[in-house]
């Protein structure tokens, strides 16, 4: 007894770390780790700053509508020789101020459609980074939901290792009573403290495998260090009801609007407006101006009010700028401008096929996970009642201890596939709901 004390003693250490998560005063569920992930991953929040970048290029763009106006100033002192610009004299070796002042505005009237060309290039500009965050979100989900599951996984393993270890324990109680009794051979009670020993092994592993998911978890949502993170562990059996076989068409056809597509189609589009652009430099331009100003100089006759009165000057001009050569610069930019088209329309149809076999392997994945799911647990049911048998064999003396260990070897290596086979079979099925457009969810 005192033995056997001295074999649960560390374990009860190795329960208490597992304990402490238990008592944690939250426990996290996935929908709360994608959240907290999705608001607090740094990429993400780079991506964000992308966005806010491309909404105010936007908003100047669509500004730049507005004809550009400016004022100025200006005070000069002249002293040897100047030309008194109101009487048209020359001044000798006399100190005169001059004060001026000017209002002007202009604007293009035509462009080639340069400000709407730009305009739209930056509203699609928008509309890519705004998926480039989504598309960042949809892999952190991918990503977290993985880990998630596979600490569940760890646990679920924990906990029939914890179970098979107090079995066990209550075999060798039992091996002991018998083998005192005369009933069983002492090699019998030495092969079951060799199995406890293997079985506390199988724990501490366990436990091991616990602690390093965990930490794999918390890590991948940038939390501070916290022992006592835990998760909440949902009933995923749920998910084992049924499965529906999909065809590669069906789930293609609504995974085409997941944002790596949306955001290649609208780089294409956004190539068409840049080729757009560069023709249009090609056309010519007028533009708009407009102005007004005046000046008083203390040399010529008049106050300062009267000469500002009557040395006003409005203008009004219209400019027209025709492109003739200029080092075959906007052919130049045409050209480069049709093969960027070129190479956004290669682009999206390298996209649409890696889709396409992403598809294709998930929906091959999750049906080959499925059937090996049914046969684990099949072989699993199998394997739980062979060793049942063999338990009661044990029990009445028919078989040896090496036999039953063997017989438990085999169920724990049966249960342990098919845990596995169900975790990866429900990890496909969010796979597949991510391509169908439907919210990570267990």
């Amino acid at each position: 007894m005192n033995d056997l004390k001295k074999t649960i003693l560390p374990l009860c250490l190795i329960l208490t770390t597992i304990a402490c998560h238990g008592q944690s005063s939250k426990r996290w569920t996935l929908d709360e780790c994608i959240s907290y992930a999705w608001n607090n991953n740094l990429q993400v929040k780079q991506q964000e700053i992308v966005h806010e970048q491309d909404i105010n290029n936007l908003k100047q763009s669509k500004l730049s509508y507005i004809p550009n106006f400016s004022a100025s100033m200006g005070q000069n002192f002249n002293w040897g020789r100047s030309v008194n610009i109101q009487e048209l004299q020359i001044i000798e070796n006399k100190l005169s101020m001059a004060t001026s002042a000017s209002i002007s505005a202009s604007t293009p009237l035509i462009d080639g459609l340069s400000k709407y060309y730009t305009v739209k290039s930056n509203t699609i500009q928008a509309e890519i980074s705004e998926l480039n965050i989504e598309k960042l979100k949809n892999d952190i989900s991918l990503n977290i939901t993985r880990a998630y599951l596979q600490l569940l996984l760890s646990k679920q393993v924990y906990d029939n290792a914890m179970l098979s270890y107090e079995n066990i324990v209550a075999q060798k109680e039992q091996t002991a009573r018998l083998v005192e009794a005369g009933n069983r051979p002492y090699s019998a009670l030495l092969e079951i403290e060799a199995q406890v020993a293997s079985e506390k092994v199988q724990v501490v592993n366990a436990v091991g495998n616990v602690e390093t998911n965990t930490l794999a978890l918390s890590q991948m949502l940038d939390l501070p260090y916290d022992e006592t993170f835990d998760i909440v562990s949902p009933n995923i059996d749920s998910l084992m009801s049924g499965h529906n076989a999909l065809t590669v068409s069906d789930l293609y056809s609504t995974a085409k609007t997941l944002p790596q597509i949306k955001s290649a189609e609208y780089a294409l589009d956004n190539s068409q407006v840049q080729l757009s652009m560069a023709k249009g430099a090609r056309y010519p331009s007028i533009s708009l101006s407009a102005g007004y100003g005046t000046f008083y100089s203390d040399a010529a006759e008049g106050a300062f009010k009267e000469q500002f009165i009557d040395n006003r000057n409005p203008s009004i001009g219209i400019s027209l700028n025709i492109p003739i050569f200029n080092g075959y610069q906007a052919g130049t930019k045409v050209k480069n401008a049709r093969l960027n088209v070129k190479n956004y329309e290669i682009e999206l149809s390298t996209r649409h096929q890696e889709l396409l076999k992403e598809i294709r392997s998930a929906i091959t994945e999750a049906n080959n996970c499925y059937e090996r799911t049914i046969a684990a647990e099949q072989n699993m049911r199998a394997m739980d009642e062979s060793f049942r048998m063999a338990m009661r064999k044990f029990e009445s003396g028919a078989i040896t201890s090496t036999d039953y260990i063997t017989s438990k070897t085999n169920y724990l290596k049966a249960q342990s596939e098919y845990y596995q086979a169900k975790f990866q079979y429900i990890f496909q099925i969010k796979i597949l709901d991510y391509y169908k457009g439907i919210p990570i969810k267990l």
